[in-house]
């Protein structure tokens, strides 16, 4: 028994069709404070921790279960914090938002961020880069002077010490001399001799010697080295504080050996760095020592007098090495920092005493920091200038995009009458006389649009009627098995199939496919079966029948279409199938007997409907009537070629030999599972590419001997 099966509605074959649908317009829903506060997880988790918090703090001062309280009291405070951070960034969202809304804002904020911004960070960098330029030019000639009058106290140690070595009884009016040679430069110097471990004179001192008692022993290691640098001396009005000492000590030596050492002490107090200023235009101000393990503040110089720099350009700190004045082995030398401040102009003008030459009475360095000026002033007014510049271009360009955003309030709206006022000839005006035509036009977009949903409602319908032409419902033919599948490339199609019941228990099938797509191709489709409908009760013969049909429909149809069909008649009686084919698709028929192979008939024949001179007398000629005999078991195909044209992405066919292949691998299976089977290959080797023709398919199988019973057809 055949059962004839057409789906109600054929997909189209267009795969990853869109669906198109109108945005919508409604504003989206804004969140308040008890939405956030009671439909978010994280207002759910404030009100938890903080309805925990309170009871922690209720049930604390009880004293019951302290354990769980703190431990409650923990999570609750972790729950607010993470609400908290939670609703701060909520509300940072929210607010850069609310800022940034508006295209002028973004303008502005942008240009800041490339024009401003940048020169800023350049300012800064340079302001920095001259910071730690003076830092460090301050702290070298700071330490540069320092060292100068530390080797000044060591030449004066052994400047004494070489004249005590020529005369040791003359060592207080040798020492007394060298005091008064460099009094003018260091009016708070001291000097000591300290006379060699059993030599009978004593030792001596010169100077104010107000900060120690002068030594009356030298550790052994200053002794043999000698010495000169900085060393600490405790204070006598405080025992926590310390004095920095310039410190040289010298062997005073004659013929016969030592005679002892010369000690040189320098306090490092007011009137040394008033010298130290006037050598490097650096003031010394407090001072720290420590130990290499643990630092101690410990301020051992005031600050001087009128003394108002500060700031981070105008203060700095540099490194002095200091050495325990113990007995014993000497010990690694300390580090003392000691704050400085100094004034760039003065450092500059002294760093610029070096270049003597003038241009004029201006020296060179002037005429450099002059230049500097005027580059800096001349970069303030283009910053400037750019600045309202940006303002004024970002004004002017966010006033037309307002216009616009007007302007496309007005049309969703409906209002398709607004137009915008044209203020400037340039690309925002242009793109303002843009959208008074495209709101010009929109009417008769919309126009078009009713239109085309009109076509497309009279297309669907169409595409009902085409449908309801082809066979629906049950064909029950003793013995055979029929299937069959339509599926058109767009709503309607030129790919058509029938079934006849004929005199004398005989079924007519028919396959046919109109040149071209679309309603055209539908038209002469529907003719077409009416014409064949008729003329199959008349003509037993196919080959009759399709002659008749090229005489007839030729004059009809247009000079540039034709038709290609096969029809055959089955004769159930004799276990025959006789057939035609004009100019289409071969046939496919798989024998019954699993050693034959699928055989790929084409009798010759032309196409149907050709206009041209001589046409009908070739068309007779041509055409092939042949016959086959029916068995149990074999499997007849008939399609249009958009079964064996289907094409991939890299446009390969599917073809009829791959068609043949599969019909004859799976030509055992029932009709249904067979048609299946050869979709799911199409299908597969298609892919995604797009339907391009109609695809047409009957498959008939004979199931069972035949009997002598007239098949049974309902036409939809």
């Amino acid at each position: 028994m055949a059962r004839l099966r057409v789906p109600e509605r054929v997909p189209t074959g267009r795969r990853d069709e869109p669906v198109l649908s109108a945005p919508s317009l409604e504003p989206a829903p804004r969140t308040t404070a008890r939405d956030l506060l009671f439909h978010s997880w994280a207002g759910r988790l404030f009100l938890v921790s903080a309805a925990l918090r309170l009871v922690t703090a209720v049930v604390r001062p009880s004293g019951l279960l302290p354990t769980v309280v703190e431990i409650l009291g923990t999570l609750a405070g972790a729950g607010l914090a993470i609400a908290l951070v939670y609703f701060l960034w909520r509300v940072f969202v929210l607010a850069k938002r609310q800022l940034l809304w508006r295209v002028r804002r973004k303008l502005i904020i942008s240009y800041i961020f490339m024009g401003v911004v940048p020169a800023m960070l350049i300012i800064g960098f340079f302001l920095l880069s001259a910071g730690v330029v003076s830092m460090n030019v301050s702290a070298y000639l700071f330490k540069d002077g320092y060292d100068a009058m530390v080797d000044d106290v060591g030449l004066i140690a052994q400047a004494a010490a070489t004249e005590i070595g020529r005369n040791p009884s003359g060592a207080q009016e040798t020492l007394r001399r060298n005091q008064h040679a460099v009094r003018q430069r260091y009016p708070e110097i001291s000097l000591a001799f300290v006379p060699a471990p059993g030599k009978p004179q004593s030792g001596v001192a010169v100077g104010p010697w107000e900060h120690v008692q002068p030594p009356d022993s030298i550790p052994a290691w200053a002794q043999v080295e000698g010495f000169k640098g900085t060393v600490t001396i405790p204070t006598t009005s405080n025992v926590n504080e310390v004095e920095l000492v310039i410190r040289g000590v010298a062997q005073a030596r004659e013929e016969r050996g030592n005679v002892g050492n010369v000690v040189v002490d320098l306090v490092v107090d007011d009137p040394v760095l008033r010298a130290l200023y006037e050598r490097t235009s650096v003031k010394g101000g407090a001072a720290w020592i420590g130990t290499a393990r643990q630092v101690t503040a410990v301020p051992v110089l005031p600050s001087q007098p009128g003394d108002d720099s500060s700031g981070l350009f105008r203060s700095s700190v540099t490194f002095l090495d200091w050495t325990p004045w113990v007995d014993g082995e000497r010990r690694e030398n300390r580090r003392a920092s000691i704050a400085i401040s100094y004034s760039v102009a003065e450092l500059w003008r002294r760093l610029s005493a070096a270049q003597a030459v003038s241009v004029g009475d201006l020296p060179v360095w002037q005429g450099f920091l002059i230049v500097l000026g005027l580059v800096a002033i001349l970069f303030l007014i283009i910053q400037g200038v750019a600045l309202l510049m940006g303002l004024t271009l970002a004004r002017s360009i966010t006033s037309a995009i307002h216009e616009l955003f007007t302007g496309t309030e007005r049309v969703r709206e409906g209002d398709f009458t607004h137009r915008i006022t044209v203020t400037s000839r340039d690309q925002l005006g242009d793109l303002a006389e843009s959208f008074n035509q495209m709101t010009g036009s929109i009417e008769g977009l919309l126009q078009t649009a009713a239109e085309k949903k009109r076509l497309d409602e009279e297309l669907r319908i169409a595409r009902q009627i085409q449908m309801s032409l082809l066979p629906r419902g049950p064909l029950d033919v003793p013995g055979l098995s029929v299937t069959a599948l339509c599926v058109p490339a767009r709503e309607v199609g030129g790919d058509y199939y029938d079934f006849f019941h004929l005199p004398d228990d005989r079924l007519g099938v028919l396959i046919a496919d109109v040149s071209g797509k679309g309603t055209s191709a539908a038209l002469y489709m529907a003719e077409l079966k009416g014409l064949v409908l008729a003329l199959s009760q008349t003509h037993e013969s196919p080959r009759e029948l399709l002659i008749e049909v090229n005489r007839i429909i030729s004059d009809n149809l247009d000079s540039r279409s034709f038709i290609t069909m096969t029809y055959g008649v089955i004769d159930p009686r004799a276990g025959v199938m006789t057939y035609c084919r004009a100019g289409h698709t071969p046939l496919i028929y798989r024998p019954a007997d699993p050693a034959s192979e699928a055989q790929v008939l084409t009798p010759s024949g032309l196409v149907v409907g050709l206009r041209i001179p001589g046409a009908s007398e070739k068309f007779s000629d041509l055409l092939d009537e042949q016959r086959i005999d029916l068995s149990v078991g074999d499997v007849i195909t008939l399609y249009t070629d958009g079964i064996t044209e289907a094409m991939n992405p890299a446009g390969d066919l599917f073809g009829d030999a791959r068609l043949s292949q599969i019909i004859e691998e799976h030509g055992h299976l029932t009709c249904g599972e067979l048609r299946e089977r050869i979709l799911r290959e199409i299908e597969a080797f298609v892919g995604g590419a797009d339907q391009h023709d109609d695809m047409t398919m009957i498959l008939l199988k004979v199931e069972h001997a035949f009997a002598a019973v007239a098949p049974v057809l309902v036409h939809g």
